[in-house]
Protein backbone atom coordinates (compact mmCIF):
# COMPACT_ATOMS: atom_id res chain seq x y z
CA UNK A 1 0.00 0.00 0.00
CA UNK A 2 1.20 2.93 -1.18
CA UNK A 3 1.04 6.39 1.62
CA UNK A 4 -0.52 9.26 0.30
CA UNK A 5 2.13 11.94 -0.53
CA UNK A 6 4.93 9.05 -0.87
CA UNK A 7 6.20 8.72 -4.49
CA UNK A 8 4.71 5.65 -6.39
CA UNK A 9 7.10 2.68 -6.62
CA UNK A 10 8.29 2.13 -10.16
CA UNK A 11 5.65 -0.51 -12.37
CA UNK A 12 4.93 -1.13 -15.71
CA UNK A 13 1.64 -1.72 -17.58
CA UNK A 14 0.72 -1.99 -21.60
CA UNK A 15 -0.64 1.18 -23.31
CA UNK A 16 -3.78 1.52 -25.09
CA UNK A 17 -1.64 -0.06 -28.19
CA UNK A 18 -0.10 -2.39 -26.19
CA UNK A 19 2.81 -0.95 -25.80
CA UNK A 20 4.54 -1.75 -22.23
CA UNK A 21 5.53 1.66 -20.15
CA UNK A 22 7.61 2.05 -17.30
CA UNK A 23 6.92 4.87 -14.93
CA UNK A 24 10.57 5.23 -14.82
CA UNK A 25 10.24 6.77 -18.67
CA UNK A 26 7.97 9.17 -17.25
CA UNK A 27 10.43 10.74 -14.53
CA UNK A 28 10.02 14.64 -14.58
CA UNK A 29 6.04 14.52 -15.90
CA UNK A 30 3.04 14.45 -15.08
CA UNK A 31 1.31 10.94 -15.25
CA UNK A 32 -2.69 10.20 -15.41
CA UNK A 33 -3.36 6.70 -14.23
CA UNK A 34 -7.04 5.33 -14.00
CA UNK A 35 -8.45 1.93 -13.82
CA UNK A 36 -12.03 0.66 -13.50
CA UNK A 37 -11.36 -2.30 -10.10
CA UNK A 38 -14.91 -3.94 -11.26
CA UNK A 39 -13.91 -3.91 -15.36
CA UNK A 40 -14.06 -7.55 -16.31
CA UNK A 41 -14.48 -9.08 -12.97
CA UNK A 42 -18.23 -11.11 -11.71
CA UNK A 43 -20.90 -8.75 -10.78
Amino acid sequence: MVSEGAPAPDFSLPDHHGNVVSLHELAGRWVALWWYPKASTPG
